[in-house]
């Protein structure tokens, strides 16, 4: 399963979202913005104009920033796209 984070290193929401995945048991590939703006612009441009981090992908669909990535684990839909079962123990 490929997933991708565009993020910022001092972002509190990237760490969250990176914490959550970590958690579940995932691997991701990390794109920092920071000081590029080729990988700035190709965030903006996957997340339909998004400017926030974190910006998340699994697979090629665009699941949103933190908060949505949050609201899937309350709703249980995390696990069904990971594939995986809750074994993490989150509480959001």
């Amino acid at each position: 399963m490929k997933i991708e984070i565009y993020s910022s290193r001092i972002c509190p929401f990237c760490h969250l979202a990176k914490k959550l995945l970590d958690a579940k048991g995932v691997s991701y590939e990390e794109f920092f913005v920071d000081d590029d703006p080729v990988l700035a612009d190709e965030s903006i441009r996957r997340s339909n104009g998004r400017r926030t981090v974190p910006q998340i992908f699994i697979e090629s669909d665009h699941i949103g920033g933190y908060d949505d990535l949050a609201a899937l684990v309350r709703q249980g839909g995390l696990d069904a796209i990971l594939q995986v079962s809750d074994t993490s123990g989150i509480s959001l």
